[in-house]
């Protein structure tokens, strides 16, 4: 992730790529299980890592950028 990305939008391009589509054409809204705002100012003033469900997919996001997914049936 390039420091001048959105934290949301790495997550998305992540979800993305791992179900082979375009970030646009994925088939849920994301705001549900997450505010991408929120995520974007969550690590502003501090370190930490914040996990959420999104499809089928577990998204582990890091404070250093770091996204992490795993498929929930994978656990």
């Amino acid at each position: 992730m390039s420091a001048h990305e959105r934290l949301s939008d790495a997550v998305f391009e992540a979800v993305a790529a791992r179900e082979g589509v375009d970030p646009t054409d994925l088939p849920e809204p994301v705001f549900p299980q997450i505010d991408p705002d929120a995520l974007d100012n969550l690590f502003r003033r501090g370190t930490g890592r914040v996990a959420f469900r999104y499809l089928d997919y577990e998204v582990t996001v890091s404070s250093s950028g770091d996204v992490s997914i795993e498929t929930l049936g994978d656990r």
